[in-house]
């Protein structure tokens, strides 16, 4: 679209103004139509492919914008040299085309890390490439965007003329290098590698089950600088991601969701441990929450007083494996109880023969005071 001849009026500035006004308004309402339609024939061609599609709309608002400023800096570098504030107004479209480039760049990444995340479902049982895949991709969104937004920022400083050198240095820090050896003693920019770390080496991923400082609790969100726990009472621990990678912690799910559980139990000697072991594997058995894997008792423990039983079973993941656990241990008690009751642990003590008989005397003697009344 060429609009060179509107350099050939000269019939003063206020007719220019006014015609390079109509014409802006006319481009942006082509601009807006062609970009309209053609985000409808791109969804239309683009059936079947989901990054196109999820790019149409989540990256629609970001590309009119583009369009439009792109028709405005058309309309205003044909424009004439007398047209009034044609300087400034040319300044500002231009930076508002770099922050809409901008946008529409964070928009396409976000385009991305949707479609990712819808290819590998993280709703399953065993999730843990699906975990994997997620913590990476959003670990390198929140990077990419903060790239981009690095990027745009420097180049918006170039089009100030006192400001280019110090764009320049900025859009030079913007590669990893750069970064790691300008900025890297920064607590946001050492947040922002260790974010790096976390999202290639993957010491934790998106829900899994972690011990930190002593609580149990899922990962809920990896953000830029900070990671969010989900602890068991739906209270949340935050911790900076440099945390992660130079402190020790637990991680169940590191490998597997799978997890093994335990249920301690102090019984009396008497009472027989084969009846147990039967009765607990058929509890395992009967139960929807065991995943058939594990179902193990074995005494692991004695003292002078009872001995330990050791309950080991398995599930699918942690949560499932404390409601096990829960019913196991219920059912095993009442099981002793109703079969077993003297199976509870007893205090036992040692007593001389004499001092026994003794005892006994004098029990009987204060009895049959009690019934007789005492001697006359």
């Amino acid at each position: 679209m060429d609009f060179s001849f509107l350099s050939e009026l000269h019939e003063g500035p206020l007719r220019s103004s006014l015609i390079v006004i109509f014409s802006a308004l006319v481009a942006c309402a082509i601009a807006g139509g062609s970009h309209r339609l053609g985000i409808l024939l791109l969804r239309r061609l683009a059936r079947g492919r989901p990054f196109t599609i999820n790019a149409s709309f989540i990256a629609f608002h970001a590309s009119q914008v583009c369009m439009l400023l792109f028709a405005v800096r058309l309309v205003l570098t044909g424009a004439p040299d007398d047209t009034p504030w044609l300087v400034p107004l040319s300044y500002l479209t231009s930076v508002g085309l770099i922050l809409a480039l901008t946008w529409l760049a964070i928009r396409c990444i976000k385009a991305i890390t949707v479609t990712v995340i819808d290819r590998h479902p993280a709703n399953t049982i065993d999730n843990l490439k699906a975990r994997r895949i997620l913590t990476q991709t959003r670990v390198l969104a929140r990077s990419a965007n903060f790239i981009a937004g690095l990027l745009g920022l420097g180049f918006v400083l170039l089009t100030l003329p006192g400001a280019r050198q110090f764009g320049a240095s900025l859009l030079a820090s913007a590669g990893v290098a750069g970064l790691v050896a300008g900025m890297a003693a920064r607590p946001v920019l050492g947040n922002f590698i260790a974010g790096l770390q976390i999202a290639f080496s993957q010491p934790i991923r998106i829900d899994d089950v972690l011990i930190v400082k002593g609580e149990w609790g899922r990962v809920e969100e990896i953000t830029g600088t900070f990671v969010v726990v989900r602890i068991w009472d739906e209270r949340r621990m935050i911790v900076p991601l440099q945390w992660f990678i130079e402190n020790p912690f637990e991680n169940w799910t590191h490998t597997s969701s799978t997890i093994l559980g335990t249920v301690y139990l102090w019984l009396d000697f008497s009472v027989p441990v084969a009846a147990l072991r039967t009765e607990f594997e058929r509890i395992c058995k009967s139960s929807p929450l065991w995943d058939g894997r594990v179902c193990v008792l074995h005494v692991t423990d004695v003292d002078q007083r009872a001995m330990q039983i050791r309950l080991l079973l398995s599930a699918q993941d942690s949560g499932i494996a404390f409601d096990l656990r829960c019913i196991i241990r219920e059912q095993m008690i009442a099981f002793i109880a109703q079969h077993y009751p003297e199976g509870l642990p007893r205090l036992r003590s040692a007593m001389d023969p004499l001092e026994v008989h003794t005892t006994q005397t004098e029990d009987a003697a204060s009895l049959n005071t009690i019934i007789d009344g005492p001697a006359q």
